[in-house]
């Protein structure tokens, strides 16, 4: 058994993920860090050990998941085959519930706090980047920002230090919300966050919707092409280019070809010493 705990923490590493200090293999979902900060919960997993040992992990914010079996379908029997395809079943069907129930405790709590928080004149995150609130409110030395579907329907928050630290809410949903700047008109710039939104509109003009991280943009892009399928959608990228994979890049280059909008890179100039 602990052979099998450990072939499923090595996937889970290989996925990107640090894996969580202990696993346990009660087919009950579990949440983790991602990466390896103990307040950050986004990371969940489920495990199965008896009879073909199979699981699940991923990610609540990025939406990612992946599914784990020791045993690939061709070698398994007719009878092991079908176990195995109603175990993932009614893994999913555990996992869309309970990301259900985390998302509408969440949402009730987000739009009860945006309610009593203040609206943003100043702060000191807000100075040190040289941008205007545009919307944002304040909640004791935090800066909160709303993270919004397509209908205006506040499903999370974000929450920034005065030092920058930023925080989404546990449980709260991710994919698909963002965070409006001015009224589409001619064009809509997807970013990545509020800083360089509020920063784009504040130099362009054009209206501006934050999706928060890189996994995001896709959904984002796809959602507002619904809602406005004759205006023109620009994914403004960040060049990760440090970071293996580029994420930025990799990420806005696919939200950009799926909805058929255009790509916006940074260029960086030489600067002489």
């Amino acid at each position: 058994m602990n052979d099998l705990i450990e072939q499923f923490r090595q996937a889970i590493a290989a996925a990107g993920l640090t894996p969580p200090t202990e696993i346990i293999d009660d087919g009950v979902i579990h949440r983790f860090s991602t990466n390896g900060k103990p307040t950050h919960k986004n990371g969940w997993y489920m495990l199965h050990t008896d009879g073909i040992a199979a699981g699940a992990f991923g990610d609540w914010r990025e939406g990612f998941t992946q599914n784990w079996c020791t045993k690939a379908d061709t070698s398994m029997t007719e009878a092991e085959r079908l176990a195995h395809r109603e175990r993932v079943k009614a893994m999913q069907r555990q996992r869309e519930d309970d990301l259900a129930q985390r998302q509408q405790l969440a949402a009730a709590d987000a739009l009860k706090r945006w309610t009593a928080a203040t609206p943003c004149i100043q702060h000191e995150y807000l100075n040190r980047k040289g941008i205007q609130p545009h919307g944002a409110k304040i909640e004791g030395d935090k800066l909160l920002i709303p993270m919004r579907d397509t209908a205006g329907t506040v499903h999370s928050l974000q929450t920034i230090t005065p030092d920058g630290t930023k925080m989404f809410m546990s449980g709260g949903r991710v994919k698909g919300c963002y965070f409006g700047i001015g009224k589409p008109k001619g064009a809509l710039i997807v970013c990545e966050g509020y800083a360089t939104g509020a920063s784009i509109h504040e130099c362009t003009g054009h209206a501006v919707a934050v999706a928060f991280n890189a996994g995001n943009l896709e959904a984002v892009a796809v959602a507002l092409r619904t809602k406005y399928p004759a205006l023109k959608i620009i994914i403004a990228a960040d060049d990760d280019h440090q970071t293996p994979g580029n994420p930025g890049m990799t990420k806005a280059t696919a939200a950009a070809q799926t909805t058929g909008a255009t790509l916006a890179v940074p260029v960086f100039m030489a600067v002489a010493v």
